[in-house]
């Protein structure tokens, strides 16, 4: 080994210990930070194309500390997976659904979940690769069976206050309206290229945007009005 190749190994040996050193004082920030790096990697490539290497590099942290904080590849997708639907429940939290009236709070969702799902692309990204693998990874975790729980039991609250004021068909179901909402927002943002190909319409344009977020709230509405 050359004089500049011993200079390299130490330096990068220099640098890990450094970032093992920063993880072990604030080992919040360095797990965030690694779980921030490895949501674009999953989302860019994958979990069979996401990288360890590329996931530490975003991190500014090395190898030895992701391993550390997560065990492997597999178990630090399942925490960027839970993350993802953390961060949309919780959102959806901040509607106070219990607060408003039927209809509002029924079109309030609608037009949040659209608001979201453009705002998130990793979001939609990460489903359609745990799709692509069955809820492999999904089907592990007992956090978002509970997490989806109380979001589905606010919303057929929600219903059953609009049932009992005769505003909706009382055979509505909170999962098939859930459903309804992110079906209209999932299929139009993950398939805006080969449908704006198609049929030669800019399916980003603003207006376009604007005019499909009504479109969902009509659509929702309608299916459970009396």
């Amino acid at each position: 080994m050359d004089k500049g190749q011993a200079q390299g190994k130490a330096k990068k040996a220099g640098n890990g210990g450094r970032a093992e050193r920063a993880g072990s004082r604030d080992p919040e920030r360095t797990r965030a930070s690694i779980l921030a790096a490895a949501t674009v990697e999953f989302a860019e490539n994958g979990i069979g194309g996401a990288r360890v290497d590329a996931i530490a590099e975003r991190a500014g942290t090395n190898k030895r500390m992701l391993y550390h904080y997560f065990g492997d590849k597999e178990q630090l997708y399942l925490a960027v997976l839970e993350e993802a639907y953390i961060g949309i429940r919780t959102a959806e939290r901040s509607l106070n659904l219990s607060d408003l009236a039927p209809e509002q709070g029924v079109a309030e969702l609608a037009m949040f979940t659209w608001k979201y799902f453009r705002e998130h692309p990793e979001f939609l990204s990460l489903l359609g690769t745990e799709n692509l693998h069955g809820a492999r990874w999904l089907r592990q975790s007992t956090r978002l069976k509970e997490l989806h729980s109380h979001f589905i039991d606010k919303l057929a609250e929600l219903l059953d206050r609009g049932k009992a004021k005769g505003l909706f068909r009382v055979d509505a179901d909170p999962l098939n309206v859930y459903l309804t909402i992110a079906a209209l927002g999932y299929f139009y943002l993950s398939n805006r290229h080969t449908l704006t190909t198609i049929f030669d319409r800019d399916l980003m344009d603003e207006s376009n945007l604007e005019d499909w977020r009504r479109h969902i709230v009509q659509v929702t509405l309608a299916s459970i009005r009396r």
